[in-house]
């Protein structure tokens, strides 16, 4: 008696998962975690593994979220049923980040556009004139142009905020550039800077700007309240270091004061605990009346932080000098021959 064997295939429909999958590698991180979050206040934290791989399941609605690794941080498009992985190298962040999976290319494009405007928006911008400056952003708007043209399958409502903030992006750079120009005008290369005197120095006694004199002086006006001040330590360290034996001082100015301290003796505390907690080095100073005293008021400091380099005779090269973390302070100081 022979048995016909029939194969049975069976039909039917899976349910759609309710959760997003979301795994990858991080070449050298930061942390041992990444923190996802959104606008809608939704936050998880997900384990970084000794090899850099990490991998969760996440219920959320689908659209766009931040995940930081350290102090860095990505956007990535995330809809339940999708599964998507990224890889990425922390010594090149954003150069490196690449998305796979459902959706990707919803993140890729964002990780291009946040390039085009680092490639298109540098600090150079802001000595240009203004004509040159408009066509800058011209030419940054064309380039984004071409950017989304180039992923036809995104739905172009997906680039509204994109779109929508593009003219308030350019007002916030043109009231810098209007300010610099202002303060070009005033401060120009080759000025006199104006002089500091008797800052308390953490190391002991007190400085004044006269004592650099021969030397190329990089100063960084900061508080120990200032977000931004405090993610340009790491960079102004690794400058420190690398310019370490050449003719330039590294000074930085704290405008820490009473009015947001609650007095001046808290404000010079504050100021030492952080001195030593972050281990900063250069020339450490604290400015005798905050924002009021005249050497802040006369560079026209409304906000921080603020970087002025001064030349061996005490005459300004730039009043409002590249941030550490801009690979344009280097060009600019190996151009200098410091």
């Amino acid at each position: 008696m022979y048995m016909l064997l029939i194969p049975v295939v069976i039909l039917g429909c899976q349910k759609p998962k309710d959760y997003a999958e979301l795994s990858g590698i991080i070449t050298n991180p930061n942390s041992q975690q990444i923190i996802l979050s959104n606008e809608s206040g939704y936050e998880k934290t997900i384990v970084v593994n000794s090899d850099g791989t990490f991998s969760d399941t996440l219920k959320l609605s689908a659209g766009r979220y931040i995940f930081t690794d350290g102090n860095e941080y990505g956007t990535v498009y995330l809809e339940n049923g999708n599964k998507t992985s990224f890889t990425l190298d922390t010594n090149a962040f954003d150069e490196t980040l690449k998305f796979k999976g459902d959706d990707a290319e919803k993140s890729n494009v964002l990780v291009e556009y946040l390039l085009l405007q680092e490639e298109q928006l540098i600090e150079s911008i802001f000595d240009q004139s203004s004509e040159d400056f408009e066509n800058t952003f011209e030419n940054f708007k064309t380039e984004f142009g071409d950017l989304k043209n180039g992923y036809a399958s995104i739905d172009a409502a997906y680039f509204k905020s994109e779109d929508d903030s593009f003219e308030e992006m350019k007002a916030f750079y043109k009231e810098y550039f209007e300010e610099r120009q202002a303060i070009n005008k005033d401060l120009g290369k080759g000025t006199p800077s104006p002089i500091f005197n008797n800052y308390e120095n953490y190391a002991g006694g007190t400085s004044s700007l006269e004592d650099f004199k021969g030397q190329y002086v990089y100063i960084d006006v900061w508080a120990t309240w200032c977000g931004p001040c405090k993610k340009e330590i790491p960079y102004l360290k690794a400058i420190e270091e690398k310019f370490h034996d050449r003719n330039i001082e590294f000074v930085s100015i704290s405008v820490d004061d009473d009015k947001r301290s609650g007095s001046m003796t808290k404000a010079q505390n504050a100021w030492k605990r952080m001195v030593a907690e972050k281990s900063l080095t250069g020339v450490q100073l604290i400015s005798d009346n905050g924002w009021e005293t005249d050497f802040i008021k006369s560079y026209k400091i409304s906000g921080i932080p603020r970087f002025i380099l001064i030349d061996p005779k005490g005459n300004i090269i730039d009043p409002d000098a590249p941030r550490p973390s801009s690979s344009e302070l280097t060009r600019l100081l190996e151009k200098l021959g410091v």
